[in-house]
């Protein structure tokens, strides 16, 4: 459980209970920095990666203290950015519960539990240069800019992205894969 201010939050593992969680955060506002949104038959296909993500990374589902209610989701997975095996983080919170910090605890509590895999030496982010909101979580987080660059999202479509990098070395659990 991480606590700011008032805000108590908790992250859990994906489930099937959370489709509805994911019907919810494809709403046209909240994939407007994402290609638009997507379609139920895509959205199914999501709910599937994140149940099978397996040793990859992990999806997990934000929930808000102390009713449990689901306003959000956060997650890592391993990809490969400039022949480098990284993982990728995203996150997405419901309007209503945006600007209070909770993506911003959810994102430090996702990438605490990378870090515990002692997996990869990095994660990165791409938020699209055009959402403030998720670029200043980078910042918060210590995240470094390192350049702006072209990212396909959805697949088949190029957006112009931010590429923040952490480095989990500095996050105090030692040497990982370079």
């Amino acid at each position: 459980m991480e606590r700011k201010n008032d805000v108590k939050i908790k992250i859990k593992p994906w489930e099937n209970a959370d489709l509805d969680l994911l019907f919810r955060l494809n709403a046209p506002e909240m994939m407007e920095h994402l290609g638009g949104s997507e379609s139920e038959e895509q959205i199914l296909s999501r709910h599937k990666r994140y149940l099978e993500i397996g040793s990859r990374g992990q999806m997990f589902s934000i929930l808000q203290l102390p009713n449990l209610e689901p306003v959000g989701s956060v997650g890592y997975w391993e990809s490969v950015w400039e022949d480098e095996q990284i993982y990728e983080i995203g996150w997405s919170v419901l309007p209503p519960f945006q600007g209070k910090g909770i993506a911003t605890i959810a994102v430090k509590a996702a990438i605490e539990k990378a870090c515990a895999e002692q997996k990869h030496r990095y994660i990165h982010a791409f938020p699209s240069i055009n959402n403030p909101g998720s670029n200043a979580i980078c910042r918060k987080l210590n995240f470094r800019l390192i350049s702006e660059c072209d990212f396909e999202y959805p697949p088949g479509s190029i957006m112009r992205c931010n590429n923040w990098r952490l480095d989990l070395n500095e996050m105090g659990h030692g040497e990982r894969s370079r």
